[in-house]
Order: structure tokens, then sequence, then C-alpha cells
């Protein structure tokens, strides 16, 4: 399904490849199904690597390849279709819109493409996450907690055979990371969807096939 081919990202290649790394300069295959957390202080590129793998950073050498086609030879529509259809993404930095609400963040990305579900399961799943009452409020008024939150359902609420989690339960406490977690693992089982989740500490919250080290 993803395969990383020896990846080193060209900025940070003088830096890392003087430490040792299960990822960076590897080849690592990701089955379907497969659920993998990669551990890495900061500075050691899991942004990057993140950015890498969704296809909106280049400069690196190695290759991703998606179900066997390096995705550098992929077409800006390619891309595009494989981010609604197969990938799925909650960015560190989160990129909601501000200006609109909570709802509308999730539904304009809902309707993006063919929709996988109705808009009521936004406020099903915002009461599993406990943040039903800030869905009319405006991104910008949400605390960080309840943006990572928005973002958490946003990501849920498309279609995807891959997920990819960059620090999502950075700002939210250990209760409420467990009903997070708990929500993507049901998404994830249901769509026989692989993970990659990176952070900066071990933790338990996923069954995972794999830990790394970047």
């Amino acid at each position: 399904m993803l395969e990383l081919n020896h990846l080193m990202p060209i900025p940070l290649r003088d830096r890392l490849s003087k430490k040792e790394s299960s990822v960076w300069n590897n080849q690592i295959l990701v089955s379907t199904e497969e659920w993998i957390k990669i551990t890495a202080p900061s500075g050691t590129g899991k942004t990057t690597l993140m950015h890498m793998l969704y296809g909106i950073r280049s400069d690196y050498d190695g290759a991703i390849l998606l179900d066997g086609i390096n995705i550098k030879n992929m077409s800006i529509n390619e891309l595009a279709s494989i981010r609604q259809i197969k990938m799925s993404v909650i960015f560190q930095d989160l990129r909601l819109f501000p200006h609109l609400t909570a709802f509308e963040n999730i539904e304009l990305k809902r309707v993006l493409q063919k929709p996988y579900y109705e808009s009521d399961k936004i406020i099903e799943m915002a009461e599993v996450l406990g943040i039903s009452n800030i869905l009319s409020q405006k991104a910008a008024i949400c605390s960080y907690g309840e943006q990572q939150r928005i973002s958490i359902i946003r990501a849920l609420i498309q279609p995807f055979t891959l997920l990819l989690m960059d620090e999502p339960f950075s700002h939210l406490d250990n209760n409420n990371k467990a009903i997070a977690a708990k929500l993507i693992a049901q998404e994830c089982i249901k769509r026989n969807a692989a993970l990659i989740i990176t952070d900066l500490e071990d933790d338990d919250l996923f069954t995972y096939s794999r830990k790394l080290i970047l």
C-alpha cells in the first residue's frame, strides 16, 4: 500500500544522516490495516515526514510509493483525488479556517467529495468528543484542545484508507486522549485503514503493529 524507500529530507540531510533512525534512509512497507507509531524529539523531522507523505513537500531524496506509484510522478489532480478518497490527515498546526465555525470547517471537508457520511455524523462525533456545544463557534475563538478535536472529526468525516496524524493529542488531557483514540480506532477498523501517528513520546493509545524511532 505505502512504501518509504530510503527517504531523507534534503534541508535536514546533514543533521539527520548522523543520527540512528528506523525511518530515515530505510525501507519501510506499510500494509493495509497496519497502525504505526513514530516517536521523535522536536527537530528530527516529524512534521516534515507527514508533509512528505501527504505530498505537499518534495524536497527529499528517496521515494514514496503509494500502491506502487511514486507520488512525485503524480499530477496535481491525481494527488488531489488521493487526498479526497484514500488519505486523510491531521496536521500539527491543524489548518482550520479561523473565520468559519467548527461545524463549517468539518462540513466543508465532508462535501469536497462524494460524502462518506451525512452531516448528522458531525454532531454525533462532536457529542462523543465533548465539543457539541462549540460547533456554532468560530474556530478562532475555540481553545486549542477544542480545535484539535474539530480537526479529528474533520479527518474522520471523509473516506480514507490511510490516516496520518501529527501530534494530534498534544493539548488534550488523558481522558480526552483516550476518548479520541477510541473514536479514531473505530473508524480505522471500519474502513480497514492504516494509521501513522507521530508524537514526542511513546503511548499505548492504540494497538500498534509497530513502533519506530525517527
